[in-house]
């Protein structure tokens, strides 16, 4: 792995242990010699993880929306800014330049980016490993779903163990240093 996708909130939420997750994920990616490539705002839980990677060294690749370039919420300290044209645009090309996608808190765009990255690799369109920062339990009632969607036969047992989920930075990142993607059909098995 050489770069990791992290989706995370434009805001710090509500309780400040979710900065300091951020910051403990950025230390823990540059430790591991791992770039980030995230969402390129300088806002929220963005903005915290990016600026802690590179005050640490390392580099950090954004992928904003012309829309919020222009709204000048644009990250403009980064070894490298992409800015595209679209939202899909920005989700392909996050996709293209990482290893690896994790989920720290965040609403509906977190949401949405680690569901269809998740999808893509239930119908293999890539075998990279993504996961969940599971900070102070974020996460719980979304895995409580998606265990409940697996009893109830809408998701296979295989393609639910994809998701990792870690309460530690440390820990998640080893998990994706361990993965191996289920060679399973969706469909058929």
């Amino acid at each position: 792995m050489r770069r990791i996708c992290v989706y995370c909130g434009s805001n710090t939420g509500a309780r400040p242990l979710y900065a300091d997750a951020a910051r403990e994920l950025a230390n823990v990616l540059v430790r591991h010699d791992l770039e980030l490539v995230y969402g390129g705002a300088d806002k929220g839980l963005m903005g915290i993880i990016a600026d802690t990677v590179l005050e640490q060294g390392g580099k950090v690749h954004g992928v904003i929306p012309k829309l919020l370039y222009e709204k000048e919420i644009a990250h403009q300290g980064l070894t490298e800014l992409h800015v595209v044209s679209s939202m899909h645009a920005r989700k392909s090309m996050m996709a293209a330049l990482s290893d690896g996608f994790i989920a720290m808190p965040g609403g509906f765009g977190t949401l949405e980016e680690i569901i269809e990255i998740i999808t893509w690799g239930q119908l293999r369109f890539h075998d990279k490993p993504c996961g969940l920062f599971n900070v102070d339990g974020y996460f719980d009632h979304l895995l409580g779903y998606l265990d409940h969607a697996n009893a109830e036969g809408f998701l296979r047992s295989e393609n639910r163990q994809m998701l990792l989920c870690d309460r530690s930075a440390t820990g998640l990142i080893q998990k994706f240093e361990r993965y191996t993607a289920p060679h399973v059909d969706k469909w058929t098995g």
